[in-house]
């Protein structure tokens, strides 16, 4: 223990400092719980630089105890699984007082996982049934205007998430004019609060993007964002909404539901519209590709135009090279034209004497033909075989006679013979067998 120090007395009462006062109590908690156990729900849980670990552990049913504990980076090097906020676990280690504040705190060498809390076990619930409903599906997240004229954010007025927010618009993009819409961000009546922010924004279509942000806090205070009928809202929000709660650590439905979730909101202000210094980087980029874009073209179009007056220097060798190029066709034209005429007559005498010979071949052909023919008309001349001393014989009527069995005794006949005709009457016939 330690010992009171040498001191004027009050009435006859002893009186501390303050550093030995802390000291007295700080030996006393050491002796009392030199190693202890105990059971809560992670609250607040952050991680410095360090490796140092920092957080809240309160009861599972929801009293007002709140125990502040330490871990620090050697003790947390020795973890095996990964502790958020909203989870049970076991902590063994020993209590102590912060002497710089005078606060109690638990000093962890030890921690195991003990079960989910009940708020966390809450929010797995929830969570698994809208997401079951289609409501974080991320094909329904509307894409964020690229260059927003004008942001809205709903927030609290006293907050300083509202500060940060304002400060990263004003250093980054100070054209981006603000519209801010009040509402609480904790306890009982904040969701119907923010709910009504949401509305009212919509209502007032004045935006081009909707903030949503708060600043960090444990399960308990960020639990506003984790309302169902918030959680709705926002996913039902016809603006884009980027949702920028709490701390990188901390994680509500509301993210889940929004277009794009941030990690803090100062980060949310930075995804809602670039930086001017970048927007103006990125034009002096466009503008010195545009500017030499536009040199190339000058500097090729110069050259065409050198090119060209250099033609144009002295017409005459223009002229005088055209009249050449024209004397050239003209020889080129008119040789092309005597050997075209040479060729064609060649070509007509070749085809006349094949016409000449062929017309020769076919008039011999034909007069052969006529000669066979006139042979075998003159051998069935009538008048030759008359010549011979046959008669054609006819009866009255000018039919021939070929048979004896036609005629009678007493008609009278024709005979026709090769120097003339006879009148003849049949005194008697004679049937026989024909001549051979």
């Amino acid at each position: 223990m330690v010992d009171a120090l040498n001191a004027p007395s009050l009435l006859g009462r002893q009186v501390w400092t303050v550093a030995a006062l802390v000291h007295a109590v700080a030996d006393a908690l050491a002796a009392r719980f030199a190693v202890c156990t105990v059971r809560g729900e992670i609250s607040s849980w952050s991680r410095a630089a360090s490796g140092h670990c920092y957080f809240s552990l309160k009861d599972v049913d929801g009293g007002d105890a709140l125990l502040r504990c330490a871990m620090f980076r050697r003790a947390a090097g020795l973890l095996d699984f990964a502790p958020r906020n909203g989870q049970l676990v076991t902590l063994r280690g020993r209590l102590a007082v912060y002497e710089p504040r005078g606060e109690l705190q638990f000093i962890v060498e030890a921690m195991q996982p003990a079960g989910e809390g009940a708020l966390f076990e809450q929010f797995l619930r929830l969570k698994a049934k809208l997401e079951a409903e289609g409501l974080f599906d991320p094909a329904r997240k509307r894409p964020l205007p690229r260059f927003a004229r004008r942001v809205g954010i709903v927030s609290s007025l006293g907050g300083a998430a509202l500060h940060d927010v304002v400060s990263s618009f004003r250093r980054r993009a100070p054209h981006v004019e603000l519209v801010v819409y009040p509402s609480p961000v904790q306890g009982s009546e904040a969701p119907a609060a923010l709910i009504a922010a949401l509305q009212q924004a919509e209502q007032r279509n004045e935006i081009d993007l909707l903030l949503l942000c708060r600043g960090g806090g444990s399960l308990e205070d960020l639990w506003a964002f984790n309302d169902e009928r918030l959680v709705r809202a926002v996913a039902a929000c016809t603006l884009p909404v980027i949702c920028g709660v709490g701390h990188e650590t901390d994680v509500s439905l509301c993210d889940f539901a929004a277009d794009l979730r941030a990690p803090t909101p100062t980060a949310a202000a930075e995804l809602a519209v670039p930086a001017t210094s970048d927007c103006l980087l990125a034009l002096d980029g466009l503008a010195g590709r545009s500017r030499r874009r536009l040199q190339q073209l000058l500097d090729g179009h110069a050259q065409r135009l050198d090119r060209l007056s250099l033609r144009l220097t002295r017409p005459s060798d223009a002229v005088h090279r055209q009249s050449r190029r024209l004397d050239a066709l003209a020889s080129r034209l008119a040789g092309s034209g005597q050997r075209l005429i040479d060729a064609q007559r060649q070509r007509s005498e070749r085809q006349f004497e094949r016409l000449r010979v062929a017309i020769g071949t076919d008039l011999a052909a034909h007069d052969q033909r006529l000669q066979r023919l006139a042979g075998g008309l003159g051998a069935l001349d009538p008048a030759r075989v008359l010549s011979r001393g046959y008669a054609w014989i006819s009866d009255r009527d000018g039919k021939a006679v070929t048979s004896v069995a036609s005629l009678a005794a007493g008609d009278e006949l024709a005979a026709v013979l090769h120097d003339g005709k006879a009148k003849v009457q049949v005194t008697s016939t004679e049937p026989g067998a024909p001549p051979h």
